[in-house]
Order: structure tokens, then sequence, then C-alpha cells
């Protein structure tokens, strides 16, 4: 296994979202080769090798829109005047100011963590649930710890059912699916006081209306409703907020896209700040 692999697999087993990003052509001059790879962190860093310093810039500002809407990307990175690469509709395509830099197409996969379905009850709808949630790639999890978890769903049919809504409200879940009759789970809410906001988050009766009967047709019901609230209704895949992603600002020389960081080339000139990709930028601009 190679170091970029065992990285990939430790960042998916810890939660990070990364970017895996891998060369897949290449034309001279260039130093990276088709299947060079590396990992771009939220933060920007790169750890890996896909290319020079002004690729790089190119590949961290790229992956940052990658890991903000969650869609794959192909990035092709041309200098200025070179024979283009075959056209492949929907890449992003960037020029290249370095005299070093070729032609480079780097495929960009962000790589975000599962959803968290929290799971309460022993009950053979609970089982049910669990099944299907491990089948559609959701990380279930019993412990009755919230934080971190997409939707709860509450299967106890009567035992702990104020406790564990409580506690998925606390932990900032925003969908809470509790098993119930339409007169049990009103009863339920009621009993908690909720405010309209806190309400809003429980779904009861759970699931959407498909006359499920047996423990397998109410967890496809159940599981439908977390999938659109994931995928039509914006939920978050995590109640945690996102990390804070890096500033971006254009090279005022190359028009490269770069990210402020404190060893991106800089210089403040009457007042206003100038960020470039390199330092030979910083100082043409400075010169100038």
């Amino acid at each position: 296994m190679t170091t970029i692999a065992r990285r990939t697999r430790d960042l998916t087993v810890s939660r990070a979202p990364f970017v895996h990003a891998t060369v897949v052509r290449a034309q001279d001059p260039t130093s990276a080769r088709p299947g060079d790879d590396a990992v771009i962190l939220p933060d920007g860093t790169i750890e890996g090798f896909v290319g020079g310093m002004c690729a790089e810039s190119s590949v961290r500002a790229a992956a940052l829109d990658a890991l903000r809407d969650g869609k794959a990307l192909l990035l092709r990175v041309l200098p200025d005047g070179a024979p283009a690469f075959p056209d492949a509709p929907g890449a992003r395509v960037v020029v290249n100011p370095c005299h070093s830099g070729g032609a480079l197409e780097i495929f960009l996969r962000p790589v975000l963590p599962v959803p968290v379905l929290g799971l309460v009850g022993d009950t053979p709808i609970s089982a049910a649930v669990a099944t299907l949630a491990a089948f559609l790639d959701f990380e279930v999890a019993t412990s009755g710890d919230h934080s971190g978890a997409t939707a709860v769903v509450v299967a106890g049919l009567g035992k702990g059912e104020q406790d564990a809504v409580r506690a998925a409200l606390d932990a900032g879940v925003g969908h809470i699916a509790l098993v119930a009759s339409r007169t049990r789970g009103a009863a339920v809410l009621d009993e908690l006081a909720l405010s309209d906001a806190e309400r809003a988050r429980v779904r009861t009766p759970a699931g959407l209306e498909i006359g499920a009967r047996s423990p397998q047709e109410i967890a496809l019901s159940i599981m439908a409703e977390v999938v659109r609230a994931l995928r039509v209704d914006g939920l978050a895949s995590s109640p945690a907020p996102p990390a804070a992603l890096p500033q971006q600002a254009v090279d005022p020389v190359c028009g490269m896209t770069v990210l402020v960081g404190p060893d991106t080339p800089h210089v403040r000139i009457g007042g206003t700040d100038h960020w470039f990709c390199c330092p030979g930028c910083r100082d043409r601009h400075v010169a100038a």
C-alpha cells in the first residue's frame, strides 16, 4: 500500500473530509506523471505530488470547491499557447503561467464522511432500520451519543422515547424520526414541551406514507424520508458547523487563484494586500 493510499484510509476511518487528486494525463515539460496522486485537506494542505508550485495553486483552489459542493471535478492545467488536450465537457480549465509548466489533467474526487444514523430501541423495526441503513452506506450508531449524527430514529415503541428525543435535540440533530402512531407521537411531544423549532425537527409518525406494514416496509419508509431530507431538503450531513475554508485571492500578475496562508507570497501596497502564486509574480508586481 502506498503512502497516499494509507493516508486516504486513515482519513476515511477518522471521518475527516479530503480530496483525492490523481494525475490522469500529462504532457511534457512537467514533473508530474500519470498515476501521481495526493490528498488535499480542508485547510489547503497537499500531501503527495500532482505537479509543481503553479499547478498546486490551481489544484488547491479547485479541491476546496469540490469539498464545498461534494462533486468530483476534472481539472485541466494548460500553459499559455500549448496544444490543447482533447475536449472534455464539464472540465475546468486554468492557464499555468509558469514557463516550465506542461499540460496536466487531474481528477479531483472529494471524499466526505458517510452520514451517521443514530438508532434507539431494540425492536424488529429498529433491527430492520439498521440493516437498511447499512445497505445505504450510513454509519449506524446505537451508543445513545448522537453528536455528529445526521438523523436519529427512535424505535423503542414506548420505551425511553422522551429521553431519546430530548438527547437528539440537544445534540443538534436535524431529523429525528419517532416511530409511533399519530396520537401517541403527539402525546410524547406534548410531554416534552418542545419549542416550535424543536418540534419541527421531529417526524412522527416516522417515514413516508407508503402503506407500510411489516418492519422491513416501515424501515423502507423511514429511510426514504431520511434520504429525501438529505438529498432534497438540504439536511446537513453533520450537525457540527463545517470548518472554515481558507481565503482565496487572485494573483494580479498571472490571474491564478491562490489560497491565502502564512506561506503565500504577499505584499501590501498603498494599504491593499496582494497575494501571489509564487515569488516571481510578487517580484514582477513590485517592480512594476
